[in-house]
């Protein structure tokens, strides 16, 4: 900086200005004039203090150094003063933060509901606030919940209701204001009503989701909170086949209830009935299974060799004995596929029921035919304890006829619950068959699997599961 002088003639002696001494870069050659000393001048009184308290006079302004939030100085002295261009405030570093001098808050509007069950988000529509806030909620005039340190961004902020906030009771009067970062409270604040959360069913949280598990008919209670849905509903599954010849060999597997996985249904604050259709049993198809308007078929049951498989959500199996067989039944377009044949001649078996992910596959000369596979819903499984390694609606196995010739003693039920085949009297060559018929197993329960296939099976009931993101 260069020296600036006001020179006295009179005097000889150089007037040297406040902020050259401030500066200091005047050199001891520079400051020298007759009497006046480096010396002299180190020991006089020229402070800050000295300087702050001349009166000022002008009637004009002081100029501050102006910019933006993004253009503060990135290593701030206490006390450091600006203005503050998109704010529009002037502020000041206290040491750990900008403060400003002159606003007021207002919350100007509170987006969002507060929950009886669960955290929710409000945004907050806020004018002349600092950069970070807290946000005080209020019920009648105690202070039940301060969330501190709450970032602004182009006057929005988004805070998370905790526990003392969404555990109130539905029906409560919540008033919500804000303080700016150095105490100043908001000139008005703004109240949410609690509503209550939707009921029905059994209710799990998890994943930033909340779980209805309905197991059986029951209703869901919507309330204004939710506006959409994502819900799974499978049928009830069939039972597998019959015939009169060895108690049901050769029976086709019953199909599985058919699937519908929906996103995004839009749902309404009132009451919906939930249907969870049954497993059919004994030559019977599964029931339908309903919810928001939507009907999942019951599957359809396994054929033999005089009778032919039912057609359903998914189809069942056909039977083969007798130098007859019989195809498998056809599924629903968008919740299931088709049954697998029967077949004859030896080793003879029935053909295995359609799951929602893969059809039945066909008897042969492996023997009996193996259950479609259901499809997989791992974190809806996971989050409400059910279907079968994640999988619901799987087809249920053929039964076996001639193991002794070469064919397997069953089919395997397809996952999603599909049930065993069973196996006739020529069932020795399978590890832990007697020489006796062994019945096939049921669908598993709430998974719309199909039963196997030998006439005695069930097949499994189904199953809706609603949930809603939080």
């Amino acid at each position: 900086m260069a020296i600036r002088k006001i020179v006295s003639r009179s005097i000889g002696v150089d007037v040297i200005v406040a902020e050259d001494l401030a500066n200091n870069s005047i050199t001891t050659a520079e400051i020298t004039d007759g009497a006046v000393t480096a010396a002299k001048l180190d020991a006089a009184a020229v402070t800050p203090a000295a300087v702050s308290d001349t009166p000022n006079t002008s009637t004009g302004g002081l100029t501050l150094p102006t910019g933006t939030t993004a253009q503060r100085p990135s290593s701030p002295d206490t006390g450091e003063s600006r203005m503050n261009t998109t704010t529009g405030s002037l502020e000041f570093y206290d040491g750990t933060t900008w403060v400003a001098t002159n606003l007021i808050p207002t919350v100007d509007s509170v987006s969002g509901n507060i929950s009886d069950a669960y955290a929710t988000n409000l945004t907050l529509s806020l004018s002349n606030a600092t950069d970070t806030i807290d946000v005080v909620f209020k019920e009648g005039s105690t202070t039940i919940a301060t969330i501190t340190g709450v970032s602004v961004s182009s006057g929005s902020a988004t805070v998370t209701t905790t526990a003392a906030v969404y555990g109130q009771t539905a029906g409560d009067t919540i008033v919500i204001s804000v303080q700016n970062v150095d105490g100043t409270p908001s000139s008005n604040s703004q109240s949410k009503t609690v509503i209550a959360a939707p009921s029905g069913g059994t209710i799990t949280t998890s994943g930033g989701y909340r779980y209805h598990k309905f197991t059986s008919s029951g209703t869901f209670t919507n309330t204004a909170l939710v506006s959409s849905v994502n819900f799974l509903l499978v049928a009830g599954g069939a039972s597998g086949g019959t015939t009169s010849s060895w108690q049901g060999s050769w029976s086709g597997g019953g199909g599985a209830g058919g699937l519908i996985q929906t996103n995004s249904q839009s749902v309404s604050a009132t009451t919906y009935s939930i249907v969870v259709g049954a497993g059919g049993s004994h030559k019977a198809s599964g029931s339908n299974s309903t919810a928001f308007g939507s009907t999942a078929n019951g599957g359809g049951y396994g054929g033999s060799n005089t009778e032919s498989a039912a057609s359903g959500g998914s189809g069942g199996g056909g039977g083969g004995d007798n130098s007859t067989y019989s195809p498998g039944g056809s599924g629903t377009s968008g919740q299931g596929n088709d049954g697998g044949d029967g077949y004859d001649p030896a080793p003879e078996g029935g053909g295995a029921g359609g799951g929602a992910g893969q059809v039945g596959s066909n008897a042969g000369t492996p023997g009996p035919g193996n259950g479609g596979n259901g499809l997989q819903y791992s974190t809806w499984a996971t989050a409400t304890s059910s279907g079968d390694s994640g999988y619901y609606a799987g087809g249920g196995g053929g039964a076996g006829g001639r193991p002794d010739l070469g064919g397997a003693a069953y089919g395997n039920g397809g996952s999603g619950g599909g049930g065993r085949g069973g196996s006739g009297n020529y069932a020795t060559a399978q590890t832990g068959f007697s020489s006796t018929y062994q019945y096939g197993l049921d669908g598993s329960a709430n998974t719309g699997g199909g039963g196997g296939g030998s006439g005695t099976t069930n097949g499994g009931s189904g199953i809706c599961l609603i949930r809603y993101a939080i």
